[in-house]
């Protein structure tokens, strides 16, 4: 495959950048993706529709954060084995895992579908908004399965280390959201149903047209009908690796639908203030989350091919990058907000709702970019134990409290229950740089528990390869 690349050798940062640019695009496709919904029916229908949008997205991006991360499983284990020159093994990792997740998915469907109400109950979703919030749940539930074979297709190209299929895969659903809302909620007046049934459409397509490029590709590893089997080793494995991350960001969404579930307490406008500016800051986190995948992806790779120092200089190169970008959407967010607010609706009120919370998340801006390399790194490095470890710590001992304390406080400041995410931000980084120090003592001492796995994973590959 032309687009694959090999990060084991060579120089670490244009590599690096090549492949997380690609990734950068494609998660701003991704995030323009998820903004066309608010943003048309900001434009096209009124605060509730807007409301329920917010909501009922936010529900679905945890969900699919959820299967994403439990992908993130097949990019470590893909990336190893390609690091590791055993295309065969990648193989039947693809295999395997295709049909875990679409058991997964399945089950899913049928959760989501059934229980749309009680989740937009839960989420404490304004009355005015309840049953909309409940019709793009359902909606966007009885096509899961097809969400799920979206992102899980990028989780495999990006462990090939092929970024630029998933760029294109995303740029597909892209224009097809974009056209889906404006056909049918700008002409049909649909509103959240119209949202919600573009947005299922437009994965639909891409996923279809992604079949029919890895059809027509040639692929770094075995791929025929043999190697789609449950196999209970590879599962497993899937299972080890991308468990822990996978409840570690289920977790973390979960405490930021607690929060947005305290904002919808305070009213609609705030609700639907807060929605908007989650929806900025998808954007003003690009450049981190970029770095995040692309690390993950790297590291596996050098993991896989003995090399951790490679992966240790690239941590650097990652964050150097990160951090001047995030000075720029600092500025942006902290002294600008109501005008990028402004993009997402014409509601004054909810206008000046957004800035205020905007301005915490602009401080959050010059954290992340430490802590989402950071993450990558140690996803790279199978320590995902302890990414989920530090997550919920972030979450939940951190994030929820003090935003709760902050809604308490008269008059309730936005932008003060904000500050919630960026308090978390610097406990995980301080987490982060103490495993950091962990690492480098045992690699100093020679008892590296990176390396000892790694060799156990290399030794159980050899005896499946003479099988």
């Amino acid at each position: 495959m032309k687009n694959n690349h090999d990060f084991t050798q060579g120089k670490i940062l244009s590599p690096l950048l090549r492949f997380a640019i690609p990734v950068l695009f494609a998660l701003f496709l991704q995030s323009l993706y998820g903004a066309v919904d608010l943003l048309v029916v900001g434009k096209f229908a009124d605060a509730a529709d807007v409301s329920a949008v917010s909501t009922g997205s936010q529900i679905m991006m945890t969900l699919t954060g959820l299967v994403s991360s439990f992908a993130m499983g097949m990019t470590i284990l893909i990336g190893q084995m390609i690091g590791a020159k055993n295309p065969g093994e990648a193989g039947r990792i693809v295999g395997s895992g295709a049909l875990f997740f679409l058991a997964v998915g399945i089950v899913l469907t049928a959760l989501i579908t059934a229980g749309a109400r009680p989740l937009a109950l839960i989420m404490r979703a304004p009355k005015e908004a309840l049953s909309l919030t409940s019709v793009y749940i359902r909606i966007c539930g009885a096509g899961f399965v097809v969400i799920i074979a979206y992102n899980l297709i990028g989780s495999i190209f990006r462990g090939l280390g092929d970024s630029g299929t998933p760029l294109f895969t995303v740029a597909v659903a892209c224009v097809c959201n974009i056209v889906g809302d404006l056909f049918l909620v700008a002409v049909f007046h649909l509103g959240t149903a119209g949202a919600a049934i573009a947005t299922v459409f437009a994965q639909m397509v891409s996923v279809v047209i992604s079949f029919l490029l890895i059809r027509r590709r040639e692929l770094p590893f075995l791929m025929n009908k043999s190697v789609i089997r449950w196999e209970g080793s590879i599962i497993r494995k899937i299972f080890r690796l991308g468990a822990p991350i996978a409840l570690s960001d289920f977790l973390v969404g979960i405490s930021f639908l607690i929060i947005l579930a305290i904002v919808n307490s305070l009213g609609l406008t705030e609700s639907a203030g807060v929605g908007v500016a989650e929806k900025v800051c998808a954007f003003i986190m690009l450049v981190p989350s970029a770095f995040m995948q692309a690390m993950s992806a790297f590291v596996a790779q050098n993991r896989g091919a003995g090399k951790p120092e490679r992966a240790v200089k690239a941590l650097k190169y990652s964050i150097g990058v990160s951090l001047v970008f995030a000075v720029t959407m600092f500025y942006l967010s902290f002294f600008h907000g109501d005008l990028l607010s402004r993009i997402f609706a014409r509601d004054p009120d909810i206008i000046m709702a957004s800035s205020q919370y905007l301005k915490a998340y602009a401080i959050d801006c010059l954290l992340t970019c430490f802590l989402f390399c950071f993450v990558g790194f140690f996803n790279g490095m199978e320590l995902t134990a302890f990414v989920m470890t530090q997550g919920i710590i972030g979450a939940f001992c951190v994030r929820v409290p003090v935003s709760f304390i902050m809604s308490r406080i008269r008059p309730v400041s936005l932008f003060y229950v904000g500050l919630a995410t960026p308090c978390s931000t610097v406990v995980q980084i301080l987490l982060c740089c103490g495993c950091m120090v962990y690492i480098q003592k045992k690699r100093a001492t020679g008892k590296g528990v990176v390396s000892t796995h790694l060799s156990k994973d290399k030794g159980k590959d050899k005896e499946n390869q003479e099988k």
